[in-house]
């Protein structure tokens, strides 16, 4: 996706390219509230989604979002601010924003959150990916190699969803950890191993090759 992330801040204006990218992304960056409004509004633009910092130096984030809307701009916005008051979430969202993320905040939930509103507005909301001769359908929860269904538990279905949606680039030990074990802070050391060792065995002989990259991370190969 082609992103517009609008936040004044440099080393979280940093940070959010730098996950947006790794998620294999394009990020276009505005610093301010007038450069957001004229890259947003130019014709041809084609932005998929924009991150929007509500405190902006020289235009209210609020501001800028209700112009948007009223030149008839409809690129998903996900609103980022330290603002956390139900009433200013209410605002944002009555103004036309399609999420608002308070800070702090996870820049990988962040993304997906942009990921979601993105999908909304291309009008589909079940997804089915394709590697090789795999097939992932999300939201029925169901994954095939071939005409094979895979009999996935829950811890394995997590990490063939973080894999499966990153296929062909290294997702981080750290990263794919996280998304098998959201409620554990700290699972035992070889429990991710044995997670993915199990998908693995499950995928082959047919499917796509799942890699163990030593001090990187796991990567699905189309």
């Amino acid at each position: 996706m082609k992103i517009l992330v609008v936040e004044d801040d440099p080393p979280l204006r940093r940070s959010l390219i730098a996950t947006l990218e790794s998620e294999g992304n394009v990020a276009v960056c505005a610093e301010t509230g007038a450069a957001a409004l004229a890259m947003a509004s130019a014709h041809g633009a084609g932005f998929d989604a924009i991150v929007l910092d509500i405190g902006l130096p020289d235009i209210d984030g609020f501001e800028i979002l209700g112009r948007l809307r009223r030149k008839g701009v409809s690129t998903p916005i996900v609103i980022l601010t330290a603002r956390d008051a139900v009433r200013d979430r209410i605002a944002g969202l009555d103004m036309g924003a399609d999420d608002y993320v308070p800070k702090p905040f996870d820049p990988f939930e962040l993304v997906a959150r942009v990921r979601a509103v993105a999908r909304r507005k291309a009008g589909y909301a079940a997804r089915t990916v394709h590697v090789g001769a795999l097939a992932c359908d999300w939201d029925a929860g169901c994954a095939w190699v071939g005409d094979r269904r895979l009999d996935l538990r829950p811890r394995e279905w997590a990490a063939l969803k973080a894999l499966a949606g990153r296929a062909g680039r290294v997702v981080e030990r750290d990263h794919l950890a996280a998304e098998v074990f959201p409620d554990e802070e700290t699972p035992s050391p070889n429990a991710l191993d044995v997670h993915v060792g199990r998908l693995r065995r499950k995928l082959a002989p047919d499917g796509p090759r799942l890699s163990t990259l030593r001090g990187l991370g796991y990567r699905l190969d189309p």
